[in-house]
């Protein structure tokens, strides 16, 4: 009994010390149930995509989101059809090339016109920017004619040349080019460096969180893109992933089941290069937001 009196003083110093616990503050209890909501509806299409390549044709206008008799036939047939590696293939390579092509030209030209003073720089760059403003609904048709004047319908260079060049590559670049030192610059240029060895060897690697970042913007764009590449290409083997998904089905039958499969195995690659690649997006996103 002794012993328990010794302590028991002892155990209530230390909560003592601790001190009460604060409440917690109700409106950071409203915004962690916010967030909570906000991500449940998130995630919602990707469960119900995922629960509708599960099921079988009867069952795909059933709600409920657990199949009553799941089955992997869906992605045994998608797996099993020629045509989805196809569009694999091409999808991977529109969307490989059109990111280092954005990479190249954006970085070069964001760089000009934020370390080169040139009459015009200001006008060039707001004409750049203007360009957002314009829908793509609006640019198919020129980009269809200029398409077809070159001979590029239903091939690679048809579908990639609209988005080789972005004008937020250029911008995001030009902001975080802002934040390289012109000593270091000036330094290069007087150890004999051309302009081009100055972007290269000096600049580039000090802005690599904003290459990541457009790298995996441009990525996942041209990867999801669906309306261009299915104005532009006329043969089944030349489709992308998103144009060759929409042919599982026609005006009398569409089998959403499939369709759902596909989808699910193409957002695989999006996934892992977001979760690997996702600090480079936020802290790009951020910092283009800062400076700007």
């Amino acid at each position: 009994m002794s012993t328990f009196e010794e302590i028991r003083p002892t155990a209530s110093t230390a909560l003592d010390a601790k001190g009460p616990k604060k409440p917690r503050n109700m409106g950071q209890v409203i915004r962690w149930w916010i967030l909570f909501i906000g991500g449940i509806l998130m995630i919602m299409p990707i469960v119900y995509m995922i629960s509708t390549s599960l099921k079988w044709p009867h069952e795909v206008y059933n709600v409920n989101l657990i199949p009553d008799e799941p089955t992997i036939e869906n992605y045994t047939f998608v797996l099993e059809d020629g045509r989805f590696y196809g569009w694999f293939i091409n999808s991977l390579i529109i969307a490989v090339l059109t990111t280092i092509s954005n990479l190249f030209f954006d970085s070069l030209v964001g760089y000009t016109l934020c370390k080169f003073k040139f009459p015009g720089r200001t006008l060039v760059f707001i004409a750049i920017l203007s360009t957002l403003m314009i829908p793509t609904e609006m640019l198919v048709i020129p980009w269809y004619l200029m398409s077809q004047s070159l001979g590029w319908l239903d091939t690679y260079w048809g579908i990639m040349f609209p988005g080789m060049m972005t004008a937020f590559g250029v911008f995001l670049m030009k902001q975080f080019f802002e934040s390289v030192p012109d000593d270091f610059i000036e330094a290069a240029r007087i150890d004999g460096l051309n302009e081009f060895q100055i972007w290269w060897t000096v600049a580039m690697p000090l802005v690599r969180p904003a290459l990541a970042a457009l790298a995996i913007f441009v990525f996942l764009g041209n990867w999801t893109a669906f309306l261009w590449p299915l104005i532009v290409t006329n043969s089944v083997e030349m489709y992308t992933l998103p144009v060759g998904l929409s042919g599982f089905g026609d005006e009398a039958d569409v089998q959403w089941e499939l369709i759902m499969t596909g989808a699910a195995i193409s957002t695989i690659p999006t996934l892992i290069v977001f979760l690997v690649f996702q600090r480079f997006i936020i802290r790009g996103v951020v910092m283009a937001g800062l400076k700007g």
